[in-house]
């Protein structure tokens, strides 16, 4: 029978090694698993060195990956895992078959860490910007219960919600954006054009302007003569704001105010409230500990005000407090938040009562997003044609009175 030479870790933790004769590769990591051995590589005894030699090579590691292909890889690896294969192996086509350069060469690192005895945990947190602290901890937590596959597919549920959430915030942000956008490349080309011919017409005829068309031909001249200027400090007050932003109060102070935009601030509300219920709900289930989790939640908060809430929250639980106590204190949560919370306390399963709130806000933030959109386009479309609409009124007056005048 063949040989196969084998490197895993016992339950305790401890890194083993040696060799398996069996019939198949299948029934080697089989006969491992009956004796409490977490195969995380094996090979045929005498490729064993060839395939311990082998290198990644190509792209640079430690890139952040597109978080589409961290969930398509997520799931995949927890399918594999579930099927059986070893973590090594799982690795290598993974690595081998991704798209993104940056993210295969990641893998691929971790592949070759895992091969050499590190847990799957600790290889991946040589990388936090591919894999985030709540993904590697929620890894750990799979690794040490012996669910690892189980931690992959809630990952990848959580992955793939966390990404249906964004792309809901951004539909509701790019449409407004962009008809502003729109609007004011079109008003720009108006002003920039347009109106120079008809203002030279105007001062042809020496007739009197109408005060609206004063305000348009200066706007025009204004543009004209200074539209570099506008250009270059619009330039220095996004590069300003996005330094400002950067900093801790700046972080507070925008955040506090996108929070209290009418519409707008109750959508990133139940945004913000969905993404902390259905983190901490995937890292409780997944046996982290809750102030590991709190503190993993709150780094993942998206906005300052409510990571400034939960890490409260947590100081509260460090001194025996409950979670739906302090979370109450902060007024940042919904009240009907915090009573289901504090339900869930109460029966002992926090994780499937948070689960149910996230599933109730990102329903919200759907029915939200989708009314709002409804509502802005009539909105915009009126804006668009206000704006437009004024300019070429402002300008056809003079011909207006002309015209009335010679009749």
């Amino acid at each position: 029978m063949p040989t196969f030479a084998y490197s895993g870790r016992t339950r305790g933790g401890e890194t083993v090694s040696g060799e398996r004769v069996a019939d198949t590769m299948d029934a080697a990591v089989a006969a491992l698993r009956r004796e409490q051995i977490v195969v995380t590589r094996i090979d045929a005894a005498k490729a064993a060195k060839a395939a311990a030699a082998a290198k990644p090579k190509g792209a640079k590691t430690g890139g952040k990956a597109p978080t589409k292909n961290l969930a398509i890889f997520t799931r995949q690896f927890s399918v594999m895992i579930d099927a059986g294969l070893p973590l090594v192996q799982c690795l290598e086509i993974l690595g081998k078959q991704e798209p993104h350069k940056g993210f295969s060469a990641t893998i691929l690192k971790v592949r070759e860490d895992v091969e050499s005895g590190a847990a799957l945990a600790d290889a991946m947190k040589k990388h936090p910007k591919t894999f985030d602290p709540l993904y590697s901890n929620m890894i750990a937590a799979g690794e040490a219960g012996g669910i690892l596959d189980t931690i992959l597919k809630r990952l990848a549920v959580y992955i793939e919600k966390s990404v249906k959430l964004k792309g809901e915030v951004k539909s509701a942000m790019i449409y407004p954006i962009a008809v502003i956008v729109i609007a004011g490349v079109v008003v720009a080309a108006i002003l920039w054009k347009v109106i120079p011919t008809f203002a030279q017409l105007f001062a042809g005829l020496g007739a009197e302007l109408p005060f609206a068309t004063r305000v348009v031909i200066a706007a025009s001249g204004l543009l004209v003569s200074y539209g570099w200027i506008g250009i270059i400090l619009a330039g220095i007050l996004a590069w300003g704001f996005n330094r400002y932003y950067a900093t801790n109060a700046g972080r507070h102070l925008f955040d506090a105010f996108f929070l209290k935009l009418p519409i707008l601030g109750d959508i990133l509300r139940k945004v913000a409230v969905a993404r902390f219920c259905r983190t901490l709900s995937t890292l409780l289930a997944s046996g982290v500990p809750i102030l590991d989790g709190l503190d993993i939640t709150a780094r993942t908060a998206g906005n300052a005000i409510i990571e400034d809430a939960i890490q409260v929250t947590r100081s509260s639980i460090e001194r025996g407090e409950t979670i739906s106590a302090p979370l109450r204190e902060t007024k940042v949560f919904p009240s009907m938040v915090v009573q289901m919370i504090n339900v869930g306390e109460t029966t002992g399963a926090l994780d499937a009562m948070l689960s149910k709130i996230a599933d109730f806000y990102e329903e919200e933030v759907d029915t939200a997003v989708a009314g709002l959109l409804t509502l802005m386009e009539p909105v915009m479309i009126a804006f668009l044609g206000v704006i437009v609409g004024g300019i070429v009124i402002a300008m056809y007056l003079p011909i207006f009175d002309l015209i009335s005048k010679l009749t």
